[in-house]
């Protein structure tokens, strides 16, 4: 099911299958999320949950025993029930259910929010764990977004912008396993705000970022000062990713884990930046897109 939530300057769509933004469009009608061609990637902006990326050979291990779970694990192909909806504001929820605990042997709950702002979008997570054990989770957002932004100019026009200077060593990732190599480099930054936008920037797939200075980044036209901006305070990992096949948008994807590294073992619980809520906790994150010019 589509969901339509909006204010006066923006209207938003959302479907309940993978709890997935489908649509941002100002009243002028201009789409700014990616419209998810095929010819590209037919995805728009799929919730990462309880994994992000991908699993060596697909599987984990968890307690001794090997479990199967997809790149991005998930939660972006389970339908969503609505736990609340107002006119600027829609909340999804997916319970934990036999057949994601095949997949993933841990009872949880998660629930996605979405809250128009004068600006754009505010979207939320919440996960609970509703068992007796420790809950072992990653989380993200992948949203993607149309360049130009509602504009005659060219991808190039653009320039990704961090809100501070910002000395990063993104690693290379295994174009064959999409496991991510932390021994080698793919991508630096020296102490330096901007990185000019092209296509080639991703034909080894994603810039991964971590521990950033900045709780902000823009991919904005200098020139004219259209763009994006994504707030992302409190993730850990940062990526920005758009397809090897000069696809025309990019996609700002907070995470609070990643995927497999070429260095680690296959124990779930053994994951660069895994998270672990107690027994009947709870662990809240959010990120803003306000858009610009």
């Amino acid at each position: 099911m589509i969901y339509t939530i909006g204010n006066e300057r923006f209207t938003a769509q959302v479907n309940s299958l993978g709890a997935e933004l489908v649509s941002v469009k100002d009243k002028s009608g201009f789409e700014y999320l990616w419209v998810g061609d095929p010819d590209y990637w037919r995805g728009q902006a799929p919730v990462l949950f309880p994994i992000v990326g991908a699993l060596r050979n697909g599987k984990t291990k968890i307690n001794g025993n090997w479990y199967e779970m997809r790149q991005h694990g998930f939660a972006r192909q389970k339908e969503f029930s609505l736990a609340s909806q107002s006119e600027e504001s829609l909340s999804l929820k997916l319970s934990s259910d036999h057949e994601t605990l095949e997949k993933y042997p841990f009872p949880f709950s998660l629930t996605v929010t979405y809250t128009m702002t004068e600006a754009g979008l505010k979207t939320a997570f919440s996960v609970e764990n509703t068992g007796d054990k420790v809950l072992p989770f990653s989380i993200g957002g992948h949203p993607g977004f149309n360049i130009p932004v509602g504009e005659e100019a060219a991808f190039e026009d653009y320039t990704i912008c961090f809100e501070k200077p910002e000395t990063q060593d993104c690693p290379l990732i295994d174009p064959d396993t999409a496991l991510i190599d932390g021994k080698n480099t793919g991508f630096q930054m020296k102490d330096q705000r901007e990185i000019p936008l092209r296509h080639d920037l991703f034909y080894t797939d994603a810039l991964i970022f971590e521990n950033l200075n900045s709780e902000k980044v823009q991919v904005v036209n200098k020139k004219t000062g259209k763009g994006v901006e994504m707030s992302f305070a409190g993730f850990p990992l940062f990526g920005i990713w758009s397809a090897r096949n000069d696809g025309p948008y990019v996609c700002l994807e907070p995470w609070t884990g990643c995927a497999t590294l070429t260095s680690e073992g296959d124990e779930f619980t053994e994951k660069k930046n895994t998270t672990f809520l107690p027994a009947g906790g709870r662990a809240e994150y959010s990120f803003s897109v306000r858009f610009l010019g």
